[in-house]
């Protein structure tokens, strides 16, 4: 079985090896050695836990998993050649992974939390040799689409990788909306929850606007509901929340001083 190594032991690390531990054996490598047993516990596996500090990479496969201020100090103590390195940090470019990091080839890579129930929907980009390797690998965790740019990665980023707290916003405001008008919270949460179930396999077979156009009868409650939405400019924050995490990408990778 093959082994992959986390550098990082934070939500995002733990996410995708929890959707990768039954296919891989799995290292965690970080600064803290409570905070890497605290990780094994919450995997529910027994991984090789390693500290941080002078850790040898080479010919590991590599998920890059710290914070992306953090790279540079991270990169400092870590010796050797990965065989493949696959970052998750977001708005940082190959180049500058490249210029810290040596690795035979190198991956940038956008998870989401679904990951965690073998669920992500994850965009990935970099160098073409090793697409197939690197899709293999993220597949564990859910789907996989290789993008050509690095700019369409951060623009992805800012929909599928951020998309679970949006999406989370919405659960959450529609449920206060149900117990607002008199739904006790236990049954709304239930409710709230099938409905995303249910969703989620619709809109995989149906168009978005399709959907919403089965619902919406003339006149009806749907139609009342939604004229809602669109009064107090939901398709609208919807949009300005994808431009404004894109435009934070670019901020982090540095192409922009906005």
């Amino acid at each position: 079985m093959q082994t992959i190594t986390f550098i990082g032991n934070g939500t995002m690390a733990l996410s995708i090896a929890k959707g990768l531990k039954q296919k891989y054996n799995i290292e965690v490598v970080g600064r803290d050695m409570n905070k890497l047993n605290a990780f094994e516990n919450a995997l529910g596996k027994e991984v090789e836990k390693f500290l941080l500090n002078d850790f040898n990479i080479n010919d590991r496969t590599i998920i890059l998993c710290v914070k992306p201020g953090n790279l540079e100090n991270v990169a400092k103590q870590l010796k050797g050649k990965a065989k493949l390195l696959i970052s998750v940090l977001a708005g940082v470019q190959l180049e500058k992974l490249k210029k810290h990091l040596k690795s035979k080839a190198t991956v940038r890579a956008m998870p989401n939390l679904a990951a965690s129930v073998g669920a992500s929907m994850t965009t990935l980009t970099g160098d073409i040799e090793h697409k197939e390797e690197a899709e293999v690998l993220m597949r564990g965790a859910g789907d996989v689409l290789w993008l050509e740019s690095e700019k369409e990665l951060d623009i992805a980023t800012a929909l599928a990788g951020s998309g679970p707290a949006y999406l989370a916003l919405i659960a959450e405001a529609l449920t206060d909306g149900a117990v607002n008008q008199g739904l006790k919270r236990d049954d709304a949460m239930r409710v709230m929850r099938g409905l995303f179930e249910g969703f989620g396999k619709l809109i995989q077979e149906t168009h978005p606007a399709l959907l919403k156009d089965s619902v919406m009868s003339p006149g009806g409650t749907t139609a009342a509901g939604y004229a809602a939405l669109e009064r107090y400019r939901v398709r609208a924050g919807c949009i300005e929340a994808i431009s404004d995490a894109y435009q934070k990408a670019l901020i982090l990778s540095g192409q922009s001083s906005k």
